[in-house]
C-alpha cells in the first residue's frame, strides 16, 4: 500500500502538534511520578523511625508501614493517571467494587487478618515465646498478618491461622520467665517417709539450675491404696526447664534406689 507523501506529511505534522500540546501534561505527570516515588519512600522511612522510637512492636511497625506504603502508592498512581488526562472516577469505582468483591470472597482471611491485629496489639505472646494453642506446643518464630509461624520441639514448622489463635485459649510458658515442673513420685508404705522427702528435696537443692526463689517443694500429695505419693516441684528459668525436668526424674530415681526406697512402677509426671 502506497501512501501519498502529502498525506503522510499531514499525519506527521498532526502527530507533532498533538505531542507538543500534550507534552506539558506528560512531563508534569512523570515529574509527579518520580518525585512522588521518592517522597513515598522518604515518608515511609520517617514513619518507620518514629514507630521504632515509640517502641512499637516490630511486627506492628512493619505491617503499618507496609499499609501506608501501598496506600501512598495507590494515591500517587491515581494522581499520575489523572494528570495524564485519564478519567479517574470510573477507575476509583472499579477499585471499590473489586475491594468489596475481594472482601466478600475472603471472609476467612479477613478473620485471620483481624486476629493478627488483635495478637499484635494485645500481645498475648511475642516472637521467641513458647506457647500452647490449638493443640500445638511450639516456639513462636514469626507473627504474620494471617498466620503465626511456630516451630515444635522436634523441629516441625507449624502455621496456625490467627483467627482461630486469637479466639482460643493460649498458654504462654515464657511470659513469666520462670516455670515450675510438677512431678509425682510414688513410694511404698514400707518406706521411711521423712527420709524419702529429705532425699527428694536434696536432689532439687543440689541442682544449680533449680531456682532458690521460688523455693523448690517436696510434700506428701496423696495416700493412695498402694503407695505414698510425693509432689516434687522445682522451679527453673525457661531456658533451663527442659534439662531440669529430665535431670529431676533421673536424679530422684537414682537417689531413691541408692537409699533402698522402692519407687512404684506407675510414677506420674506432668
Amino acid at each position: 500500500m502506497n501512501m501519498d507523501p502529502e498525506q503522510l506529511s499531514k499525519y506527521v505534522t498532526r502527530f507533532i502538534e498533538i505531542l507538543v500540546d500534550y507534552s506539558p501534561k506528560l512531563i508534569s505527570a512523570f515529574l509527579i511520578l518520580f518525585i512522588g516515588l521518592y517522597a513515598v519512600r522518604l515518608i515511609n522511612r520517617i514513619i518507620r523511625k518514629i514507630m521504632i522510637q515509640r517502641n512499637l512492636d516490630p511486627t506492628l511497625t512493619k505491617f503499618l508501614a507496609d499499609i501506608l506504603l501501598w496506600a501512598l502508592r495507590i494515591l500517587l498512581f491515581v494522581t499520575f493517571i489523572s494528570k495524564l488526562g485519564i478519567e479517574t472516577s470510573s477507575f476509583v469505582a472499579i477499585l471499590g467494587a473489586m475491594g468489596l468483591a475481594v472482601g466478600l470472597s475472603l471472609q476467612g482471611s479477613l478473620s485471620n487478618f483481624a486476629g493478627g491485629m488483635l495478637i499484635i496489639v494485645f500481645k498475648p505472646f511475642k516472637v521467641g515465646d513458647t506457647i500452647e494453642a490449638q493443640g500445638v506446643i511450639a516456639t513462636v518464630l514469626e507473627i504474620q498478618i494471617f498466620v503465626t509461624k511456630m516451630i515444635t520441639g522436634n523441629n516441625q514448622t507449624v502455621f496456625v491461622p490467627n483467627g482461630a489463635l486469637s479466639n482460643g485459649n493460649i498458654i504462654n510458658y515464657s511470659m513469666q520467665g520462670e516455670r515450675r515442673a510438677d512431678f509425682t513420685f510414688a513410694v511404698s508404705y514400707d518406706s521411711d517417709i521423712k527420709k524419702a522427702k529429705d532425699i527428694l528435696l536434696k536432689v532439687l537443692t543440689d541442682n544449680p539450675k533449680v531456682l532458690k526463689q521460688p523455693a523448690p517443694e517436696v510434700f506428701v500429695k496423696n495416700l493412695s491404696p498402694a503407695s505414698v505419693d510425693f509432689a516434687v516441684r522445682p522451679w527453673a528459668k525457661n531456658a533451663d526447664y527442659g534439662s531440669v525436668f529430665s535431670e529431676t526424674l533421673e536424679k530422684c530415681k537414682e537417689a531413691l534406689d541408692e537409699a533402698g526406697i522402692a519407687v512404684q512402677p506407675y510414677t506420674l509426671q506432668k
